[in-house]
């Protein structure tokens, strides 16, 4: 059984969220730590691979200390 192609806008938004912590200099593993995330979990975010729930979009979002429509520019 094949998976299912993860969304474009899935992609966009863990693109954001790479760029905004390099933005910051912030480390990944801190940003994980702050949303409450196993970092492998937040690395699947990042590169797209998986998506993410609101609750978790909204741990990252207070993590990463940004406005929700910062995650979701280029869209």
């Amino acid at each position: 059984m094949r998976k299912t192609e993860v969304p474009e806008s899935v992609r966009i938004i863990g693109n954001n969220i790479k760029e905004i912590i390099k933005e910051k200099s912030l480390k990944v593993r801190h940003v994980a730590h702050d949303s409450d995330l196993d970092i492998e979990a937040l690395r699947r975010y990042m590169s797209g691979k998986q998506i993410m729930g609101i609750d978790k979009l909204m741990r990252i979002r207070k993590a990463l200390d940004v406005e929700i429509s910062e995650l979701f520019r280029k869209i």
